[in-house]
C-alpha cells in the first residue's frame, strides 16, 4: 500500500473552512442552559407547559392539570416543582391550591436559542 500524503495549497486550505459569523456559545452559558433543556426534555414537562399557557388568564391550577394527565397529583406536582425550579413557571399559593404561570420570557429566551442552533 502507498501511503501518499495530500498537500494543499494555502488558497485550499482557507477554503475548506467555512468562517464563523457568530461567537460560539460559552460554556458558562451553555452551564446556565442545559438544566433548562433537560427539564423540558421530559414528555411529561413539555406537555404540561402548554394547558398551563392556555389557560384562561395564563395561569392554571394544579388541580385543573391533574384531569388532563393519567399521572397522580404527587406526580404531576413533581414536574411542575421541576419546571418552577429552571425558571420556566411562576407559582403562587392561594389556600390549599398552588397556581402556575409560564415565565413567557423563559419561553422566548429558549425559542431563540432553539431558532440559532439550527443556524
Amino acid at each position: 500500500m502507498s501511503k501518499s500524503k495530500l498537500t494543499l495549497t494555502a488558497a485550499e486550505s482557507v477554503a475548506c473552512c467555512s468562517p464563523v459569523l457568530t461567537d460560539p456559545m460559552s460554556e458558562d452559558r451553555a452551564e446556565r442552559i442545559a438544566p433548562l433543556l433537560k427539564a423540558i426534555a421530559d414528555p411529561v414537562r413539555l406537555r404540561l407547559l402548554s394547558p398551563v399557557a392556555a389557560h384562561e388568564g395564563g395561569e392554571a391550577c394544579v388541580c385543573d392539570l391533574n384531569d388532563a394527565f393519567e399521572l397522580s397529583q404527587p406526580t404531576i406536582s413533581h414536574h411542575l416543582k421541576v419546571l418552577h425550579e429552571v425558571g420556566l413557571l411562576d407559582r403562587s399559593k392561594r389556600g390549599v391550591w398552588v397556581y402556575y404561570r409560564v415565565r413567557s420570557r423563559a419561553l422566548g429566551d429558549s425559542a431563540t436559542l432553539l431558532a440559532g442552533v439550527g443556524r
